[in-house]
């Protein structure tokens, strides 16, 4: 690398220098000034550089709580213009947020006029609004001018700014802090100030407390906008015992019952940083792309106070099934971060736990503690000096007032005829005559008094510690009677929750249930009619078919298909096609190969069995849950011999089995013998020589044996004692009651 002077008329030097060493240069100054003076707070007192300065100028400004307001376009002038030299619109965006109670837990400015609301929209401009500072911003700056903090030069070198707040407030954890620099982010959620109280007189009383014990204390975040923490304590702990995590937060609900069996929830809480309006734009978006089949309507009712109404589409939708909806597919549930990443007292960044940050306060603390008291004995032992010199002018008073009135140099003669110092002999000049009254001299003897008194404890405050922690404490009680849970404002308002089980909404849920007749004809054509009063008797079939199966059911429920090769089917209600027309081939929708046929169709129906039998005589029970196939292709139930094929698929829900055979042989005994499985060949029923099962039913014994009889009449014929059939499983039979139909069959 070469350097070359340029003209001298030229102020400067130009050096020749490489692009990368110049980039790596300037980009590393860019990087620090973002880390230290832009994005992340300090610790201390938990603010930014803006932040700090916004407040020092309303300072300045004496706009304290118990004055009046000032414009916000003062504010920033004075900001921009003395400490801060930026953007106008950003230093105000700045003081906005510190004025918005649903952006900061506890505001550190009062606005008057429009600041701006959770909808979104933007606030008024500069010039119309005014601000002013709250009681907290006041306690951030409390002692601030008594030597508590260092000061540094302004930008231009005019005047001087604070380095830190002396912050008698726990502001960092308190309003929490977000902001992303180069290589490095933070994300910390604001907090309960009574609970961070709680916790800080814990640490003073016991310095290793645990993280546990403090979390015990401090159980979560405290959102200004409330909501429910729904996240594992034992996340939250871990979270806090290392400074990273996350907390899972969830809008605040109610169910308001109306007239007729109907309901709507009501949302009273979004989650931190959600605009509500965005929110409910985003819920109508996916009401239109029928994402929230549950959901009929949303209205947004707020006043000043957040009012969501969700309307369900139907009285039997669950509310937890509605929520749960919601929560999983809107930003009513949030995962609000955590990245304690803050500049510690020595402006280093480092992400710190929950038990450092509360230190690096209570150290803070300390510090101004120990400054605040060397100004304040300064400043009584300039005093006491004054008072000193009063006393001897009183005792003296003739002769200083003939020094005063005589001598050219009356200073230098008092210091030299009195033994007082500059300053003494200063005070004595400057005196007013008013002030030789007795009544003075009185009234100075009882100040020397007692700043002689609170001279004594400064001393003792500096050279103990324990007292230094014991006044400490004093301060963080009176911060707690201020801003604790007994005010309005130092109430919690999100709610620790308990952390919700996952719910698996049912697809029965996500359909309206509507009852149907569904109607299967013999060629397998397929429809559902709305309904259950449909008169089956007028429906239109292709020509050379008529009606087989006709099954009253809802929308919500399934249909469960046995097929001749053993094989279950299951098909939602809501996939039926409509009743127009002949419906829909049957094979469209589920695998059932040409060869085979259906043999029966039940409507599933949970917790039930079902009785399954093939023509050779065997079968078993069987669950409904065991028989429900997710694909097309079904599912195998009943394993069949050679030429076997099923032929009983029935629900159980009478008492005994009555069994028919092709040699005409009856055989009844109880359902009970039937054994239970999941998937097989079954037990042997009947028991044959030759041939196999011709029909099979169940009834209860005590209704008899009906089956119907043969002729146009379709009379139907029941038989009460039948103790003569009554047997063992696989048993061979007897014949049947005499009368019983030649077709072999029950029905």
């Amino acid at each position: 690398m070469s350097t070359k002077t340029s003209d001298p008329t030229n102020a400067g030097q130009i050096r020749e220098t490489r692009l990368a060493d110049a980039l790596s240069e300037r980009y590393l100054a860019y990087a620090m000034s973002t880390i230290m003076s832009r994005s992340l707070p300090d610790v201390r007192d938990g603010l930014k550089p803006v932040h700090r300065r916004l407040l020092y100028a309303m300072r300045q400004l004496k706009l304290n709580p118990e004055h009046g307001f000032k414009k916000c376009a003062r504010v920033v002038g004075d900001v921009i213009g003395k400490y801060h030299p930026h953007g106008d619109q950003s230093v105000y965006d700045a003081l906005v947020r510190l004025a918005q109670d649903f952006a900061v837990r506890y505001p550190l400015v009062d606005g008057q006029g429009n600041f701006g609301n959770i909808d979104g929209d933007n606030a008024a401009a500069m010039r119309y609004t005014e601000a002013r500072m709250t009681a907290v911003a006041a306690a951030l700056m409390d002692g601030l001018d008594e030597d508590s903090v260092d000061f540094r030069p302004t930008y231009d070198g005019e005047d001087h700014e604070p380095i830190v707040m002396p912050a008698a407030f726990p502001n960092l954890l308190a309003n929490g802090a977000s902001g992303i620099a180069v290589g490095m982010a933070t994300n910390i959620p604001p907090h309960n100030a009574d609970e961070l109280c709680a916790g800080l007189i814990k640490l003073i009383d016991n310095p290793d407390t645990s993280i546990a014990d403090l979390v015990r204390c401090v159980p979560g975040p405290d959102f200004p906008t409330g909501g429910v923490l729904v996240e594992p304590s034992e996340n939250i702990l871990e979270a806090y015992a290392t400074g990273r995590g996350s907390f899972r937060l969830r809008a605040k609900w109610e169910v308001e019952k109306l007239s007729h069996g109907l309901f709507q929830i009501v949302v009273t809480e979004v989650p931190y940083q959600v605009q509500k309006a965005k929110l409910v734009e985003r819920i109508a978006d996916l009401m239109v792309l029928k994402k929230l089949p549950l959901l009929a309507d949303v209205r947004d009712e707020s006043t000043d106070l957040i009012r969501l109404v969700f309307e369900p589409r139907t009285r039997a939708v669950e509310p937890e099934h509605l929520m749960e909806m919601l929560f999983k597919n809107t930003e009513l549930e949030i995962r609000f971060g955590l990245n304690m990443n803050v500049l510690d007292g020595d402006n280093t960044p480092r992400v710190m736990n929950l038990r450092e940050v509360l230190r690096a306060f209570l150290a803070h603390r300390q510090d101004v503690l120990i400054r605040r008291s060397n100004h304040r004995l300064a400043k009584i032992n300039h005093r006491l000096e004054v008072l000193d010199g009063y006393l001897v002018a009183y005792l003296n008073l003739d002769e200083i007032i003939r020094i005063i009135r005589f001598e050219d140099e009356p200073k230098v003669c008092l210091m030299k005829t009195f033994g007082l110092s500059e300053v003494q002999a200063d005070a004595i000049l400057n005196m007013r005559l008013r002030s030789l009254r007795k009544l003075e001299e009185m009234e100075i003897k009882n100040e020397h008094s007692k700043l002689t008194e609170e001279k004594e404890g400064l001393e003792a405050l500096l050279v103990s510690e324990s007292m230094r922690w014991t006044k400490i404490r004093d301060e963080v009680v009176e911060m707690r009677e201020k801003f604790g849970a007994k005010t309005v404002l130092g109430k919690r308002r999100t709610v620790i929750g308990d952390t919700p089980e996952e719910i698996e909404v049912p697809l029965e849920a996500l359909i309206e249930r509507e009852p149907i007749m569904v109607i299967c004809s013999k060629m397998g054509w397929i429809r559902a009619l709305k309904g259950h009063t449909a008169d089956i008797g007028d429906l239109k079939f292709k020509d050379g078919d008529e009606s087989r199966f006709a099954l009253k059911a809802f929308t919500t429920d399934k249909i469960l298909i046995m097929s001749t090769e053993g094989r279950c089917y299951t098909m939602p209600c809501d996939k039926l096609p409509g009743g127009r027309g002949h419906g829909e081939p049957i094979r469209l929708t589920i695998d059932l190969p040409q060869e085979h046929d259906i043999v029966a169709m039940v409507v599933h129906k949970p917790g039930r069995n079902l009785l399954v039998a093939s023509s050779a005589g065997r079968g078993f029970q069987v669950a409904e849950a065991d028989v429900i196939a997710q694909t097309k292709n079904g599912k195998q139930i009943l394993n069949l011999g050679k030429d076997e094929e099923a032929r009983i698929f029935l629900p159980v829900d009478m008492d005994h089995v009555a069994v028919l055979g092709d040699n005409r042989k009856l055989l009844i005994y109880p359902i009970a013998e039937v054994p239970e499985m999941t998937r097989g060949r079954g037990v042997i029923l009947q028991k044959y020589r030759q041939g196999g099962m011709a029909d099979l039913i169940l009834f209860n014994l005590e209704e008899g044996l009906s089956w119907t009889m043969g002729g146009s009449e379709g009379r139907t014929r029941t038989v009460t004692d039948l103790s003569e059939w009554l047997g063992k499983r696989a048993g061979a039979g007897r014949l049947p009651p005499t009368g019983f139909p030649r077709s072999n069959k029950f029905e």
